[in-house]
């Protein structure tokens, strides 16, 4: 049996597998949005903060587990990681800006001004990104604590996670090269 690696896999086979691995989750990311934007989140009064994280760790750990083993079992495991990625990533994030929209609604005084779900999406990628603008401000100690934990969750995302990627490519590839 000839060796399938993806160096070895014909120039237009890889090309088809690399634009998979770009479209799938460019795919993911806009339907995940469409979601976040299309469910009515503004009469949801009794949205309880810390049972939104706690949700929403959730959601977003089993998602974590679901790809860390498409990636080990992957046929090409680099390229699944790419694709898991797509989908982890504006999980994560769309998983707090609706949680921070949540809070907003039940809760004015959680943020210096009510925000939007695009507001919400926005404060997300700030504190993701650590610019904060400071244009948007969590002001009560329950909103500070939810945009402290993804904080943390962010550190452990960038540090913790990537490693954890990356060891699972790797665990993949050994595992397909054990097989062939």
């Amino acid at each position: 049996m000839a060796d399938e690696t993806f160096e070895n896999l014909p120039k237009e086979q890889r090309r088809s597998l690399i634009r998979r691995a770009a479209v799938r989750p460019l795919l993911s990311a806009a339907a995940l949005v469409f979601v976040y934007f299309v469910i009515p989140m503004e009469n949801l009064e009794s949205a309880s903060a810390i049972g939104g994280l706690v949700l929403g760790l959730v959601f977003v750990g089993a998602l974590f587990a679901w790809q860390i083993r498409k990636i080990v079992r992957a046929e090409h495991p680099g390229l699944q990681a790419i694709a898991g990625l797509g989908l982890m990533l504006p999980g994560y994030l769309l998983a707090f800006a609706t949680l921070y929209h949540l809070m907003s609604v039940s809760g004015p005084e959680n943020f210096n001004e009510p925000l939007t779900k695009i507001d919400s999406l926005y404060f997300t990628l700030v504190c993701f990104s650590t610019v904060g603008f400071g244009d948007i401000t969590a002001t009560t100690e329950v909103s500070r604590a939810i945009v402290s934990a993804q904080i943390v969750g962010n550190l452990f995302l960038i540090a913790v996670g990537v490693r954890i990627i990356t060891a699972a490519v790797r665990l993949g590839q050994r595992r397909k090269g054990a097989a062939t």
